[in-house]
């Protein structure tokens, strides 16, 4: 896609009815699923132990339920569930990206929570057909089974939600939250989205089917104790984003264009989250290696990697792309520190000015080596 995140956010959410009341909503939904369960659980009377397990089993059906929608309709395109399809693939997954994983303010739930009407589609088109099929035989199966599938539904969509706040909220210091956050973060991965983490409450489905997919979260390093030195240098270049970004993200070119990129030993063509890969550099006149580790790539759009080198140096490179007319603005957004009072004021001092120099040099290069690269080929998104 060529627009950034923030564009895509700022068009769905000029595009929301004025008259859409977020608290109405989320009110609407919890309300009527709550009224549901007392319904269906009001015709529960004086339960034997062998009818607790509808309990157990119910979720776990709606568990597998969940895990089949989301993966085979939510990620592939059928004609019966087109509109979930683009609800889902299209504007969820466009709204909430790596690095932009939290919504912003209460009219975001839009793209967060269910149509309100479709909680009153699962419980008197799906569920209540059921539960009277199973009242025929047992009444008391038949409540618990309808309360627990509505029970599901609101779980989830309280679950989805959690999900999706901001990181400084207390919820998600919660210990399960937080594990299916991060499930979640990562299901988000343009890579990942179609084949990993289905499951948003309990991922027992995704262990099943072999979807189950984590990654230990790592610590940003804007966030570390010591301060990070960062540099941001933009142009404009000739090509559309998706060959642009997968011109700039295929390290063993890096040699072709950056003054301080020395020697790579990797994968060809572009690099995508989990690719490591191995680099000589010489830096602000001091040579080092560097071993890279790829965080995320979303084609045309974002790439990024961090990496660890010589004299305590850690650093995270960032690539982002957008049209800009028949071109694409580039931007590189280079954060690095270092762990010894020594390289920390020589980085100050020198060293510091020298990389902001070889960056901007970069660039220009970047420009001129990518063109001559696209041009020929005719590459397109």
């Amino acid at each position: 896609m060529r627009q950034t995140t923030e564009a895509f956010r700022a068009r769905y959410r000029a595009d929301i009815h004025p008259l859409y009341n977020p608290w109405l909503h989320g009110a609407f939904v919890l309300m009527f699923g709550l009224l549901a369960i007392g319904a269906f659980w009001s015709t529960v009377h004086q339960v034997y132990p062998l009818e607790w397990l509808a309990v157990p089993l119910t979720l776990l059906f709606f568990n597998f339920g969940v895990y089949v929608v989301h993966r085979h309709l939510g990620h592939h395109k059928k004609r019966l569930a087109q509109m979930f399809y683009a609800r889902h693939a299209g504007d969820h997954h466009s709204f909430f990206t790596p690095g932009h994983m939290t919504y912003d303010h209460a009219r975001d739930w839009r793209v967060i929570l269910f149509p309100a009407w479709l909680i009153v589609l699962h419980t008197l088109v799906i569920t209540a057909p059921a539960w009277w099929l199973l009242a025929q035989f047992n009444a008391n199966v038949a409540g618990l089974f309808g309360g627990c599938m509505v029970l599901g539904y609101l779980t989830y969509e309280v679950f989805h939600a959690c999900e999706h706040l901001p990181p400084t909220n207390p919820v998600t210091r919660l210990p399960w939250i937080r594990q299916m956050r991060r499930l979640h973060e990562l299901h988000h991965r343009r890579e990942l989205m179609q084949e990993r983490n289905f499951n948003i409450v309990f991922p027992l489905m995704d262990y099943l089917f072999g979807t189950l997919y984590w990654e230990p979260e790592q610590t940003p390093l804007h966030l570390t104790t010591t301060s990070m030195t960062r540099m941001q240098h933009a142009i404009d270049i000739a090509g559309n984003p998706v060959a642009v970004l997968a011109y700039a993200s295929t390290a063993t070119r890096w040699p072709q264009w950056h003054p301080s990129s020395l020697k790579v030993e990797g994968q060809s063509g572009p690099l995508y989250a989990g690719a490591r890969f191995e680099e000589d550099i010489r830096a602000g006149g001091h040579n080092g290696h560097l071993s890279w580790e790829v965080d995320e790539y979303l084609p045309g759009r974002r790439w990024s990697a961090r990496a660890r080198g010589n004299h305590g140096l850690s650093l995270v490179v960032t690539y982002e792309c957008e049209a800009a007319g028949d071109d694409t603005r580039f931007v590189r957004t280079l954060e690095y520190r270092f762990n010894g009072l020594a390289m920390r004021l020589a980085n100050r001092l020198l060293l510091k000015r020298r990389i902001e120099r070889e960056s901007a040099e970069s660039m220009l290069a970047l420009r001129e080596m990518a063109q001559q690269s696209l041009a020929p080929t005719g590459i397109s998104a």
